[in-house]
């Protein structure tokens, strides 16, 4: 992945994450100062952009990861295809797909904007807060996935009548539905009516 202003100022020589800055935005989503990772995430939560991707693969299926048990915030759960920050004065679309490759080694096919949510999700187990302004973006994974295992758990594709029952039995995140919800429309522009979602 190349390095650009944006990565370097939140990596160190040797690649490892420093104290990774965020950016925090207004409800209108316009930029008003950074905030440390964490610190924006303890609660009550300071209003920072996110995004969430969505890829699909040929059959409609949308990929989900488990997040790693390792990871501070909802770890061991499933969630959306990739999620994230960018880093300040990142374009959300760059991010987006810069982190899709950092966690699961693809590059998103006809990657595509689907609109923003803003939501306030407390995390019961951890005790922090999303307090999000979240950049959607759907597309499709077409490439031999190579995940993470510190990012990544375990992933799988399914149908939007394989996600319910799953959603059912097994936990998500905390802001998973907000986000699939908000994105459903572009998602189906991109899966067709087939798809069902």
């Amino acid at each position: 992945m190349p390095t650009t202003p944006a990565t370097a100022a939140n990596t160190s020589s040797n690649g490892s994450a420093e104290a990774i800055m965020l950016e925090l935005v207004d409800e209108n989503g316009t930029t008003i100062g950074t905030a440390e990772k964490l610190a924006a995430h303890q609660a009550p939560g300071q209003l920072h952009r996110a995004f969430s991707v969505f890829l699909f693969d040929e059959q409609g299926r949308l990929l989900l990861q488990r997040r790693a048990l390792g990871k501070y915030h909802s770890p061991g759960v499933w969630s959306n295809t990739c999620c994230g920050h960018p880093y300040p004065g990142e374009a959300p679309f760059a991010a987006a797909a810069r982190r899709t490759f950092e966690e699961l080694g693809i590059s998103p096919s006809l990657l595509a904007e689907a609109g923003t949510v803003r939501y306030n999700h407390p995390d019961p187990a951890s005790g922090l807060v999303e307090q999000e302004f979240n950049h959607l973006f759907v597309g499709m994974a077409q490439e031999q996935l190579r995940p993470d295992p510190e990012e990544v758990g375990e992933t799988a594709f399914v149908s939007a009548e394989e996600l319910a029952e799953r959603h059912d039995r097994a936990p998500f995140s905390a802001w998973f539905m907000t986000v699939l919800d908000a994105a459903r429309p572009a998602i189906r522009e991109l899966t067709g009516p087939a798809a069902g979602w």
